[in-house]
């Protein structure tokens, strides 16, 4: 017996099935309403509490002056003790009244009827054993004029005023409630319209979330089975869908990967063989120019002749260097590190190209390098391989250089930050008429006798020392290249490949 299948179509009638069911729930606003009303009750109370213990305050105060009364004219032998505990029975009323409060008026109002009673309080405590020394008319005065008319009528304003606030409360609440119960009358209304919005937004979820990602994704696989390993299928949708889509993505990634790997280790199967002509037709001669250069130095020269004959030995010797390190662009490369400082390589980059920039009127521009070179420390000291970057930086100023019309300037600036250096390097020529491609195995090139390998074995180098290389259009015209690079170059055993 077959299974039945289980289509998309069904689940999403189920689950709108069950989203009208839901709407049945909403009912329970009403509970919304209960405890609305459930706190307006307790407000409710709390000011009815907060109005009997304002009251019970001024009956005992009542009771005090009585008890004053009584033991001027009574002469009454309890009435201290009975007063006293009048006092007591006060503040605790008070203390109540503080626990009840709500508000910075409620708080004001109760303050100020407490201050008024600790005046009340400080004038009768004085007036007990003073009946002996007072006579009838000062007692009288005291009595009737100073309490019962100044302080007891102010403490009964006090009174009247928090009275007011507490009836002015209950009236507001009284409003609130009326206005919760039309809300409460509206809110039975709304699980009908709310039903019906909720079917529609949970059907354009579902549209949105599940059906267009799982049509993406379908999309996608068929893109990347037909070879199009850049189509990228968007990670949208539920989460789950969104994980596929990105291990769909992942997938593709790492499969680009393999095949530039491949690419790229077949090319340099093909480059290796190269190797043994560039040994032969560059290094043996240059090992010939040195050795006779060698021969012709002797003493008795003039000084202009051996300091040419010197020159041509150092350029040589550069020269060598150098061709190592092009050929090294044919193998993996192994970076030789020492500590050495920006100036000294560009210098030595700029050295062999001294001839050709008088030749083209260059202005050359270079850094400030008295800013480098201030304290015990240089800042643009470096930890990286000397001879692979002068062998970079010397190939962009021959390309700008080359580029350069006569009497154009070429700028080369130096910015150091915590933990990189950017090196730029801008002219004034006509521009790239390409964009340089870090994979390439040779780039494009307008010169008569170019090889094309001077941008690809700069890319190389500038990857192997931890950097990077960015080429892009100048403020004005011409090209600037950047060079970003680490102080210091963390040595890796595993060569960089090309």
């Amino acid at each position: 017996m077959t299974k039945k299948k289980t289509f998309l179509k069904d689940l999403l009638l189920v689950h709108e099935l069950a989203f009208i069911l839901l709407i049945f729930l909403v009912a329970t606003v009403g509970a919304v309403g209960i405890q609305l009303q459930e706190q307006s009750s307790q407000e409710s109370n709390r000011i009815n509490l907060l109005v009997q213990e304002v009251q019970q305050t001024r009956g005992d105060l009542y009771r005090q002056m009585k008890e004053l009364f009584d033991a001027y004219f009574l002469e009454d032998t309890e009435a201290l003790t009975e007063y006293n505990n009048f006092t007591r029975s006060v503040e605790s009323h008070f203390v109540e009244l503080r626990k009840l409060t709500m508000g910075v008026e409620e708080e004001k109002a109760i303050h100020e009827l407490h201050a008024g009673y600790q005046v009340f309080l400080s004038e009768t405590s004085a007036l007990f054993g003073q009946h002996t020394t007072l006579s009838n008319e000062n007692l009288k005065r005291k009595l009737n004029t100073d309490l019962e008319s100044g302080i007891f009528s102010h403490y009964e304003r006090l009174l009247a005023n928090t009275e007011l606030l507490l009836n002015q409360k209950q009236l507001e609440l009284e409003q609130k409630l009326q206005k919760n119960k039309r809300k409460s009358n509206f809110l039975l209304f709304t699980p009908l319209v709310l039903a019906i919005l909720l079917l529609v937004f949970s059907r354009i979820f579902l549209k949105r979330s599940i059906v267009k990602p799982i049509n993406d994704v379908l999309q996608a696989t068929s893109e990347i089975s037909m070879g199009n390993l850049t189509h990228k299928a968007p990670e949208e949708g539920v989460e789950e869908l969104a994980a596929l889509s990105k291990a769909i993505n992942t997938m593709a990634d790492k499969l680009m990967a393999s095949q530039e790997n491949l690419i790229r280790s077949e090319k340099q199967a093909a480059q290796g063989l190269l190797v043994p002509m560039l040994a032969h037709n560059i290094r043996n001669p240059l090992a010939s120019i040195r050795a006779t250069a060698q021969v012709m130095d002797d003493p008795a020269l003039d000084t202009e002749s051996r300091e040419s004959i010197s020159g041509i030995i150092n350029t040589v010797d550069r020269l060598e260097r150098w061709t190592g390190a092009l050929l090294a662009y044919l193998h993996p490369l192994k970076p030789q590190p020492s500590q050495t400082s920006v100036r000294e390589i560009v210098a030595g980059a700029l050295a062999p190209l001294k001839q050709k920039i008088i030749e083209k009127s260059i202005r050359l521009s270079q850094p400030d390098w008295s800013k480098f070179n201030q304290g015990k420390t240089r800042s643009d000291a470096i930890f990286t391989d000397q001879h692979l970057l002068e062998q970079v930086i010397y190939n962009l100023v021959l390309n700008a250089i080359d580029a350069s019309s006569h009497h154009d300037a070429i700028k080369i600036e130096l910015e150091a930050r915590k933990d990189e250096f950017f090196i730029s390097i801008n002219d004034q020529g006509s521009g790239l008429p390409f964009t340089p491609d870090p994979s390439a195995i040779s780039a494009p090139t307008s010169k008569r006798f170019g090889t094309g390998l001077g941008i690809p074995f700069a890319f190389k180098v500038c990857d192997a020392l931890g950097g990077s290389l960015q080429f892009s259009r100048g403020f004005d015209t011409g090209t600037q290249v950047t060079i970003t690079l680490p102080k210091t170059l963390i040595v890796s055993d595993t060569p960089s490949c090309s």
